[in-house]
């Protein structure tokens, strides 16, 4: 596992976007848990997000892929109505410790 960021810099109910090892990742922070996915959409293989760091819906309770509309549950990845439904995105294992998220890529 590699350390991310610190943990003060992804808020409560925010999403991230970052790049590490050669690959594009979201964390997204729900009800004070941590959840990794790999920034990309399973039906084209685009990255979700349309503006840095803009990885949610206008509720802030799921993940929107901003190209096909695609919505995907925070706590699961499961795209739950869009061309992909019933598909999931690419959880990546995380960890909050010592004040840093951490990744394994």
């Amino acid at each position: 596992m590699q350390p991310l960021c610190n943990s003060d810099e992804l808020a409560e109910g925010a999403s991230r976007g970052f790049g590490q090892g050669g690959r594009s990742l979201l964390l997204v922070r729900r009800e004070g848990l941590v959840f990794a996915y790999r920034n990309r959409c399973p039906h084209r293989g685009i990255p979700l997000e349309w503006q840095a760091d803009q990885f949610l819906d206008v509720s802030a309770s799921l993940i929107q892929c901003a190209t096909h509309g695609a919505l995907f549950l925070i706590e699961s990845g499961e795209c739950v109505a869009g061309p992909c439904a019933g598909e999931r995105l690419e959880a990546l294992p995380c960890r909050e410790q010592d004040g840093s998220i951490w990744v394994e890529v």
